[in-house]
């Protein structure tokens, strides 16, 4: 199936599956909402509306660099002379007006990604990310992608990321290059397999819905070569980018 290959690395990421207000966790690779998120931003989507348009899109991930995981230590509301706000415009009151929230990020995490579905609405999510109505992020709005974000259209994405597109790493001269691949629905030959609470049904502020579905986790071995550095990287991945053309 054709389909779209990017590269999402930026210094923070966040992929929250069960986040509540004070307490915002991630996920070690990108989820199918965090994902949705991006497209939905890239094409201007409001969070009111259906997200109908996403349904069909099959997502596999690739771990290229899974970070490092780091807490982000926030006070809301301290010195605030009314309190901290509610939503129906009344205060809390003062003796718990300072809120206490941390927030979990990947710390310079790379992943590539393949985006499976229909040839058009592949085409038309392809260029809402060239020119991005709202700017996409990575889990959350604080964490901008790094670019190229879009590597280019594809038709064998998944086969792409286990032949063609570079990782990034340093090898022993006697290591396998190996990466974790993420992909939907459970299959025999996996590492593992579990379910996250990742589809969204609503991206609505006071109503947001997410339904389950089950991953499979496998480590598969790549071609060597694919494994670069500095600019043999750089130079590997335009490359890749400009094989389509």
């Amino acid at each position: 199936m054709s389909g779209l290959v990017l590269r999402l690395a930026g210094p923070l990421q966040s992929w929250g599956e069960h986040s509540v207000f004070t307490q915002r966790d991630t996920v070690r690779f990108p989820t199918r909402s965090g994902l949705i998120g991006l497209l939905a931003s890239a094409e201007g989507t409001s969070r009111d509306r259906a997200l109908n348009a996403y349904e069909a899109l099959r997502f596999t991930v690739r771990i290229d660099r899974p970070g490092v995981q780091l807490i982000d230590f926030h006070t809301v509301g301290g010195g605030l002379p009314r309190g901290v706000p509610r939503p129906d415009g009344t205060y809390r009151a003062k003796d718990t007006a300072t809120m206490v929230t941390r927030r979990q990020y990947l710390s310079d995490a790379a992943f590539t990604v393949a985006v499976e579905g229909d040839a058009a609405r592949l085409a038309e999510l392809a260029e809402a990310l060239r020119r991005p109505y709202w700017q996409p992020y990575l889990g959350r709005r604080s964490c901008p992608p790094d670019q190229p974000l879009l590597l280019r259209h594809s038709d064998d994405p998944v086969g792409d990321l286990k032949t063609k597109v570079p990782v990034m790493r340093r090898l022993r001269p006697d290591d396998e290059l190996t990466a974790e691949f993420i992909t939907e629905g459970a299959l025999d030959a996996a590492d593992s397999v579990t379910q996250l609470a990742d589809v969204p049904e609503s991206f609505n502020r006071y109503a947001r819905r997410y339904r389950t579905r089950t991953v499979s986790i496998t480590t598969t071995t790549l071609p060597r070569q694919l494994c670069r550095t500095g600019d043999e990287f750089w130079d590997q991945l335009v490359a890749y980018i400009q094989e389509e053309r």
